[in-house]
């Protein structure tokens, strides 16, 4: 089925947070800090508040006293953790107004060290980044899926170390001793930004009872809720908040404007709207960390892993990070390794703060776990993906955490990349086949839906999770088989906190896997209550009815029927017996259902210039169910282009200083339409025991494998070991 909004979009009619005009409205722009670490010494307004059109100009004493002194605070208070940190808000009645305004602001700072690479922060002379209580965000990991933490970690820990994760398992030293080889190598991929097409924008609005309405682009209405509420110390019910259409969100648009919206909204009692400048967005936004592996892999001589000893940071910027538990539980379940010793840091640092990019925490994992099995495969002379098939954990393996792997499709998706055609088509001069491996757990949310009959016999359904992926599409086609319609007779709507039934964030592949069992149960309600009033009308059992063509008609009897608008009308009527069609479903999916992608990269090298390129591509993915086949391939190729970014180019690159070099898409590589093949898609269906119709999720494993494919391909075509992501053309010339 084709999107529901895809018309609406594509011809412009889809009316996103930017678009909107209400009266009154005011305009905010940032000023923020040139600085990497600095005290803030003096702040001088006066120029900025004679600009004609300007109505405020905040600083963080104007927002009253805040309970977080860090870099969270909406506005920088006594110094800065990061270059683009926001210090001051200028509010005008136009754009055109603050900007102008906040060029001449004068900061006056007092500059402190700078710690920019996380190797140096961890030395016991680093400058303290954050103030040593920080710690690693338990919050933010459960809403992708995972938990912050693993085992327990070292209470001693170096400085500017948020957070320790920590997962063993055998003897390593052991183990890695006994091993027939061992791979030991280093990995690095690098910072990466969501690049979205629509910045992040945000409006708040005062209401006379004293409570908020916030338009967002947010990927969690009901966080941003929750969290207004208990910034403001107002009560939930007079916090509102209307998700609008998402212009691209891929983790980054949780909550980032709305804090500093909603206090100015209360201070000036007027609506206001500010919209990041693409080069704000690169320093305010929170792009996806760095991580720096070393990496121990032992096995035997058949190729049978043995042990895994890991030591991996990540460099999160001016926050304490919670990436850490995800990456060690992905290295240590992947595959069957009896024996494994893996800690990870979170490492704070004087850049801007990190925080999701689809698949949080596995990109990074399977960019050095896949290369070091690539390293292992042509090391044992040993087939790839048979490599991978000997050892990939299977239903009953036993999980890192001591439980046990459900039915996966691991072993199938494997199976079908092994007879790809580009996988076994012969390999020319300079030329190479790539494949990787990756898995995502998934997150799963309680999670309510609600469904009435429309008076034109229609079906509406209403959902409190955004639309960030074609979600409402697939919860329609779920809803149409629940209630037995055709799909286009029904609608999803995605409605405000103040009328939708609670539903997931969407976040961690999780709608359709949440939401999708609630819109199930409640269609199924409403159709039972539907034929419960025709059964009075037509005089038959409510098990001898069915719906056809919009009508109830009895079975074996066709001429015994009943239009559903009538049904719906007489459940309306006045003075009526019947009640009205309003059914509520709920969800609370108990356990995950993982999934399995394998991708497979064929690329061409110049050894003359370093020059290659991405000849074929295949994303093989085992998605339980396809509920809306054409829309969850489009979810494969999309993310299977943003995991390639990261290795053709992608990278937050940052000097000395903390001063971001390639803050602009002049600067900031994207990958380019020339640089991308076709990619067949190729759909395994192992259904989930417990998801909607036995789909799982979608959106995060495409953007896992790709980086490592790519690479692997690159070094086997250009004889060097690729270990760095984005790839260093240089490093490939033939000498």
């Amino acid at each position: 089925m084709r999107r529901q909004e895809g018309g609406e979009k594509v011809t412009g009619q889809t009316r996103f947070t930017a678009d909107l005009e209400l009266p009154g409205l005011l305009h905010v722009h940032l000023v923020v800090s040139h600085s990497g670490s600095a005290r803030i010494r003096a702040i001088d307004t006066r120029a900025a508040l004679s600009v004609p059109g300007v109505v405020d100009v905040v600083k963080a004493a104007d927002l009253g006293l805040l309970n977080n002194p860090g870099p969270d605070l909406p506005l920088a208070a006594d110094r800065v953790f990061y270059a683009g940190q926001p210090v001051v808000a200028v509010v005008a009645e136009s754009e055109a107004a603050a900007e102008d305004a906040a060029a001449v602001v004068d900061v006056e700072y007092d500059e402190t060290p700078v710690v920019v690479e996380p190797s140096l922060a961890i030395r016991p002379d680093a400058a303290q980044v954050l103030a040593e209580d920080e710690a690693a965000s338990e919050e933010d990991a459960s809403i992708h899926g995972a938990s912050a933490a693993a085992d327990e970690a070292p209470t001693d820990r170096p400085p500017n170390v948020s957070g320790v994760a920590h997962l063993t398992r055998g003897d390593t030293d052991a183990a890695l001793k006994s091993a027939d080889i061992v791979i030991s190598a280093t990995y690095e991929i690098a910072r990466a930004h969501q690049s979205f097409m629509e910045p992040h924008v945000s409006v708040v609005r005062p209401e006379p009872d004293g409570g908020l309405t916030i338009w967002s682009s947010t990927q969690g209405p009901f966080v941003v809720r929750d969290d207004i509420a208990q910034l403001t110390g107002l009560p939930t019910r007079k916090v509102r908040v209307m998700p609008m259409p998402v212009g691209g969100g891929f983790g980054g648009k949780i909550e980032l404007l709305e804090p500093l919206l909603a206090l100015l909204a209360l201070r000036l009692r007027r609506p206001v709207r500010l919209v990041l400048a693409r080069s704000h967005e690169f320093v305010v936004g929170r792009p996806a960390p760095s991580a720096h592996f070393e990496l121990e892999l032992g096995a035997r001589r058949d190729g049978t892993l043995v042990a895994l000893r890991g030591r991996f940071r990540y460099d999160n910027g001016a926050s304490a990070g919670w990436h850490g538990g995800l990456t060690a539980g992905f290295l240590a379940g992947t595959y069957r390794i009896p024996n494994f010793d893996l800690q990870g840091l979170e490492v704070a640092t004087n850049k801007t703060p990190v925080d999701a990019y689809r698949a949080p925490g596995a990109t990074q994992a399977f960019f050095a776990l896949e290369s070091a099995m690539d390293e292992l495969a042509l090391a044992l002379n040993i087939d790839p993906i048979e490599l991978r098939l000997l050892n990939v954990s299977r239903e009953g393996d036993p999980t890192p955490d001591g439980n046990q792997w459900p039915r996966v499709g691991s072993v199938e998706v494997l199976e079908a990349a092994k007879t790809h055609p580009l996988y076994a088509a012969p390999i020319g001069d300079h030329e190479a086949v790539g494949v990787a491996l990756g898995s995502w757990g998934g997150a799963r949310t309680p999670s309510a839906a609600g469904c009435r009959v429309e008076p034109d016999g229609t079906v509406a359904i209403t959902v409190g999770s955004p639309d960030i992926s074609g979600t409402a599409t697939g919860l329609a086609l779920i809803a149409a088989e629940a209630f037995g319609i055709a799909p286009d007779k029904v609608r999803v709507e995605v409605a405000d906190t103040a009328s939708a039934p609670f539903s997931a964030t969407s976040s961690g592949s999780q709608v359709t896997y949440s939401v999708g069992g609630a819109v199930y149960e409640a269609a199924q309600e409403a159709r039972r209550q539907l034929l419960e009033i025709a059964t009075e009308e037509l005089e038959a059992a409510a098990e001898d009815l069915d719906i056809v063509d919009g009508r109830v008609a009895v079975k074996g009897a066709p001429n015994r029927s009943v239009e559903i608008t009538r049904l719906v009308q007489v459940s309306r009527e006045f003075m009526g017996r019947h009640k009205p069609i309003e059914a509520v479903g709920r969800s609370a999916v108990q356990v995950a259902s993982p999934m399995f992608t394998v991708q497979i990269a064929r690329v061409k090298v110049d050894p003359d210039t370093g020059a290659y390129q991405l000849t074929g591509y295949a994303a093989i993915q085992d998605v339980g169910h396809a509920i809306n086949p054409p829309e969850v391939e489009g979810q494969i190729h999309g993310g299977a282009v943003q995991a390639l970014g990261r290795a053709l180019g992608e990278e937050l690159v940052y000097d000395g200083d903390g001063q971001l070099r390639s803050g602009s898409f002049l600067d900031y590589e994207l990958p380019a339409a020339d640089q991308i093949p076709n990619i067949d898609v190729r759909l395994i269906e192992v259904p989930s025991p417990v998801g909607p119709l036995g789909a799982k999720g979608v959106g995060e494993p495409p953007a896992i494998p790709g980086t490592a494919a790519l690479a692997n391909a690159v070094s086997r075509a250009a004889g060097v070991r690729v270990r760095n992501a984005p790839i260093d053309r240089s490093l490939l010339v033939r000498l």
